[in-house]
């Protein structure tokens, strides 16, 4: 088994982006869908090395050459739901351009415009999704905040009771 899990050559492919993409990849194909033998855990995809800069999942999915859900878009974010949902209702909310913000610890002062999209972004989703009762917005940062893709990203979690701590 490769590390990416399944056996050499019946896995993606790895990209320039090294494992990460292959990893993340991996939950998409149908074929491994469903298999938890096959599926490569956030945690895999998060210690895996962070790309440099290259393109995400994220990136292939607003171009629209890998389908997703789409709850929402404007011209600044996409928002789609996660296939791998950790509540009821998991959607993931991105800015169309990355600007050199693969997490949010790498933001500058002016990402200000986008972080804030994207709080609203989530604002609007939410209301959307019938969350009147309350949601959870997470971002997570590098490894140890088990990022697993580095383009920056909103999760919007709802549709049932949060514990406190997180996690």
């Amino acid at each position: 088994m490769s590390r990416n899990g399944g056996a050499q050559g019946q896995h993606p492919p790895t990209t320039a982006s090294g494992d990460r993409l292959a990893v993340i990849a991996s939950h998409l194909s149908h074929s491994w869908l469903g298999s938890p033998a096959h599926m490569a855990s956030e945690k895999e995809a998060a210690l895996a090395p962070e790309p440099v800069d290259g393109p995400t999942i994220f990136d292939k999915i607003i171009r629209k050459e890998i389908p997703s859900q789409v709850v929402y878009e404007d011209q600044k974010v996409l928002a789609f739901r996660d296939i791998t949902p950790q509540a009821p209702i998991h959607i993931i909310i991105i800015p169309k351009v990355k600007d050199g913000l693969s997490r949010l610890s790498k933001a500058e002062e002016r990402h200000v415009e986008v972080l804030g999209n994207l709080l609203y972004a989530a604002n609007v989703v939410a209301k959307q999704e019938g969350l009147e009762d309350g949601f959870r917005i997470v971002i997570n940062d590098g490894p140890e905040g088990c990022q697993s893709v580095y383009h920056l990203h909103v999760h919007l979690l709802g549709g049932r009771q949060m514990n406190w701590p997180p996690g």
